[in-house]
């Protein structure tokens, strides 16, 4: 690990030049695109190497290839490329028609799935440039309590390692912001001519093989907290870690799921899958958006999570006249 001293000696344009050397696989290239001779960059790779005392990149008849040493550096130097990148943006006058900002949205990927295609579009309309990157956000493990499972979003918040979540949390802490930007309820997805869909008893619903989305493949959820109460209980045939996946499980086998009822109405033509009647209510929760108010200080999230709450109205809006 580089000490302070070294830290002081070091030179950040170094890592932008490991960054584009690593991209074009050639000294020649990579001087072209950062508009240095090749000397000057064969130069600066002499000083990367000494500094983090490894070859890096290893010359061929057609450029250059990285060592393992530079191929595991590469995330670590693109990540702090990005933070550095985003500090010196937000120090800007922020102007959506011409920043070229990214920002991290953090959600499961049921919710993502709704709320992604309004918000490219606006941002395809008014800020072109602006890209998003999106992190998958599940309960790290089953929990009884519904508030303590997604409490891992509102870390993520504080460490600035996702700029908004967007998850079904109720109890706000006060450090926070947050918006309802739609309502979403489970529905239990199958497909299409499935048995149970015909005759969606609980007796059926128990004897059919269930799916189940969970991150870290614990084989129980809310149905099953559900059925255990009137003393049932069902067989959890296969776990995913994420809902795209169940959709598309479901589609091509006999496994049923409870799933976001929004997603699974977006997607029922394409996958082939319908709504089945449930046996009993499943949960329905208000979808938030949530940001730090330390992060809404930052004019591009501020914006940002005023443009999440507006497409959510206009698409709940534009729902409602075609239902």
């Amino acid at each position: 690990m580089l000490n302070q001293i070294d830290l002081s000696r070091t030179d950040l344009n170094l890592l932008a030049l490991f960054e584009v050397v690593l991209d074009e696989r050639h000294v020649g290239r990579a001087a072209e695109r950062l508009n240095l001779s090749p000397s000057a960059v064969s130069h600066g790779l002499g000083r990367l190497r000494r500094l983090l005392n490894d070859p890096l990149f290893l010359r061929t008849p057609k450029g250059v290839v990285p060592t393992a040493r530079a191929t595991e550096l590469a995330e670590p130097i693109a990540d702090i490329l990005a933070r550095v990148r985003n500090v010196v943006s937000t120090a800007e006058p922020f102007d959506p028609a011409t920043s070229t900002r990214r920002f991290t949205i953090g959600a499961p990927d049921g919710v993502s799935a709704v709320v992604a295609p309004a918000l490219l579009a606006e941002l395809r309309r008014r800020a072109p440039h602006i890209d998003v990157s999106v992190r998958q956000l599940l309960p790290p493990h089953a929990s009884a309590a519904f508030e303590r499972a997604w409490q891992p979003a509102l870390a993520d918040l504080d460490a600035r390692a996702i700029d908004i979540a967007i998850v079904p949390l109720h109890d706000i802490p006060a450090r926070f912001v947050e918006r309802t930007l739609y309502e979403e309820e489970f529905v239990i997805a199958a497909r299409a001519g499935h048995p149970y869909a015909r005759q969606p008893t609980l007796d059926r619903f128990c004897r059919t093989r269930h799916l189940l989305v969970s991150l870290t493949g614990n084989a129980h959820g809310f149905v099953d907290e559900a059925l255990a109460k009137r003393g049932r209980a069902r067989r959890i045939a296969l776990t995913v870690p994420n809902f795209m996946m169940a959709l598309a499980i479901v589609a091509e086998t006999d496994l049923i799921a409870a799933l976001p009822k929004q997603l699974v109405a977006m997607h029922a033509t394409r996958f082939g899958v319908v709504i089945a009647k449930a046996p009993f209510l499943l949960r329905s929760d208000r979808i938030r958006a949530i940001a730090s108010k330390a992060a809404l200080m930052d004019a591009g999230v501020a914006w940002l999570f005023g443009v999440l709450q507006d497409t959510q109205q206009v698409r709940r809006i534009g729902r409602g006249k075609h239902a």
